[in-house]
């Protein structure tokens, strides 16, 4: 678990992402997925890098199965991008850290 980034459950999803103002992006992971691992040292740097311009939490999907049914999360890592409650975007699977920035970026210059 990390201090940096917040993990969601079923139980705060509505109260921490729909809910939430401005820009919130959600890595879904699991304890088992190797690429979850690579990519979560990413996401933490990115939660610093904007921190208070962005809000980043982490949801893991073997414990939260009702919300990855849901939002149809086939594969993991999935990074899923929300903006004053609604879905904006999703990535799945390892991508470099500026693909991502870049996806940040975009969204927060609209």
């Amino acid at each position: 678990m990390s201090e940096v980034v917040p993990e969601v459950t079923s139980v705060n999803w509505e109260n921490e992402v729909l809910k939430a103002q401005g820009l919130v992006m959600i890595d879904f992971w699991a304890t088992w997925c190797g690429p979850c691992r690579m990519i979560s040292s990413t996401v933490e740097e990115l939660a610093k890098e904007y921190s208070g311009k962005i809000k980043v939490v982490k949801l893991n999907t073997d414990e939260n199965s009702e919300i990855a049914s849901r939002y149809k999360i086939m594969g993991i890592p999935t990074i899923m991008f929300f903006k004053d409650g609604t879905k904006l975007d999703q990535i799945v699977g390892v991508v470099p850290k500026q693909h991502l920035k870049a996806k940040i970026d975009s969204f927060l210059n609209t």
